[in-house]
């Protein structure tokens, strides 16, 4: 019996196999942290107030995942316009379950002040030029996430790997892979804003695909490696490898909206061009409620487009589950805001809420408590 707090928007039947199957079971979880210049042109995201306290989101939500809210920070959380970052969520939950976390960088500006395992990747160039990455580190990042998926997953007897990231203007580098891909994205995606920023991402994105000249290749031709070298950022191709590994033998769930959603359309092109072996039906993604329901996104109907592109022979429709974790009883106002649209998901927050779920029958009420704690404690904690 799936759980009610659970909810399941494609792919059903699909998507409540494998809640059955990993039903009891903790995951162990795997935060891949990434930066694209692109997250710090003006307007372009809400995770973090000024570009400059963008530079930092990644470091700041990977030192609080990793050490909580008691710990002096190297890197602070930035200050939001609104809201509370969706971090405190994942820390609740795998601080109660100890849940274990990997921190993984797949190219940051500067190193975290938290134990991670340095990929030897780079950060990302604004896609707009059309030459976000060289082709090399790329294909470096690649196999990295190939062989850390596998690393992972055999570490792990029953559960299944959780793969989280953490990536500031993602969402517009998403949006350039899934177009690259053919795939219908143009206004369905979401982002940290209220009302989505629709017309700025494409507008980067028409440009950054115009410099490759997409519209001459065949869109069956393209290199999804090429083209997150060309558009992509450092996250995208190591989430992919750890995912298509990890398959393999253990269950994944892919922690996120937009972005996760890319990643399952890239895995799908990877996996065809170069005829790697993976298993689709071990492969989940999960997020918010705040994500899957975003009333200026259109989170389903992104999903059920990636069964419609050229470059993925069979239906590439993942299942797409969400917590219905709400925050409009909360006591504290940062948390409310969610339900105003402000701050959605990051950080794995909605995996782990499944996670909790489908682990302990966590219900609201436990989720609730858990994350006001953590809030409750890092004021105290400021003060």
């Amino acid at each position: 019996m799936p759980n009610s707090q659970i909810r399941i928007y494609t792919q059903k039947q699909q998507g409540e196999e494998w809640l059955r199957r990993y039903r009891g079971y903790l995951p162990v979880f795997a935060c891949v942290l990434g930066f694209t210049e692109t997250g710090l042109i003006p307007g372009i995201s809400a995770a973090g107030r000024t570009p400059e306290d963008r530079k930092y989101t990644a470091c700041a939500d990977a030192e609080f995942l990793y050490y909580g809210p008691e710990h002096k920070a190297q890197y602070p959380l930035p200050p939001l316009a609104a809201g509370a970052s969706p971090v405190l969520i994942s820390r609740a939950v795998f601080e109660s379950l100890k849940i274990p976390v990997h921190l993984f960088n797949a190219g940051l500006p500067q190193s975290p002040a938290v134990p991670v395992i340095d990929l030897g990747g780079a950060s990302a160039k604004c896609l707009s030029a059309g030459a976000a990455m060289e082709i090399t580190i790329v294909h470096h990042l690649f196999k990295q996430g190939l062989l850390w998926g596998e690393r992972l997953a055999a570490s792990i007897q029953q559960g299944y790997l959780i793969v989280g990231e953490c990536v500031v203007g993602g969402t517009t580098t998403a949006l350039a892979i899934l177009t690259g891909l053919g795939i219908e994205a143009t206004g369905k995606v979401n982002s940290s804003h209220p009302v989505c920023n629709h017309a700025q991402k494409w507008a980067l994105v028409q440009a950054g695909l115009e410099k490759i000249n997409l519209q001459s290749q065949s869109q069956n031709s393209i290199d999804p490696l090429q083209l997150v070298a060309a558009v992509g950022d450092p996250m995208q191709v190591v989430v992919a490898g750890m995912a298509i590994a990890a398959s393999r033998s253990c269950g994944v769930m892919l922690a996120g909206g937009t972005q996760m959603l890319a990643v399952y359309a890239l895995i799908r092109a990877i996996v065809q061009a170069y005829a790697l072996s993976w298993q689709p039906e071990a492969v989940v993604v999960g997020t918010t409620r705040w994500v899957a329901e975003d009333p200026t996104g259109a989170t389903v109907d992104l999903a059920l487009n990636l069964g419609k592109s050229s470059l993925t022979q069979s239906a590439g429709i993942p299942p797409l589950l969400a917590t219905h974790l709400s925050f409009a009883d909360s006591r504290y106002p940062q948390l409310r805001a969610y339900e105003q649209g402000f701050v959605k998901e990051g950080m794995g927050a909605g995996a782990a809420c499944i996670a909790a779920h489908l682990s302990q029958d966590w219900q609201q009420h436990e989720l609730l408590a858990a994350i006001e704690a953590q809030l409750e404690r890092l004021s105290t904690a400021l003060n």
